[in-house]
């Protein structure tokens, strides 16, 4: 009986209130973090890009160079776009 839930004098329609209600919360939960992850605009410096690859930055700047990933610049740094790295990945011939 540990793992029980005892519900007294709760109608159904409070029940499925109480349901609705958290339901509704954890959805906007895990819209917010859908729209994060999905914007398009995210900018990765390049240990941020390198870590997200799990590459080495001697590797990020020979795939900048062959024009595998493309990087955008400010000044001195560069930037790379999170979506296009991503879509630069390819499946692999076996």
């Amino acid at each position: 009986m540990n793992n029980s839930i005892l519900l007294h004098d709760l109608t159904h329609e409070q029940l499925g209130n109480l349901i609705d209600e958290k339901l509704k919360a954890q959805l906007e939960q895990l819209k917010k973090l859908l729209d994060q992850l999905q914007d398009s605009d995210v900018l990765l410096s390049r240990a941020e890009t390198c870590k997200f690859l799990k590459i080495d930055s001697s590797t990020l700047w020979a795939w900048t160079n062959k024009g595998k990933v493309t990087a955008y610049g400010i000044g001195n740094r560069r930037y790379y776009k999170r979506t296009e790295l991503i879509e630069s990945i390819k499946p692999l011939n076996k």
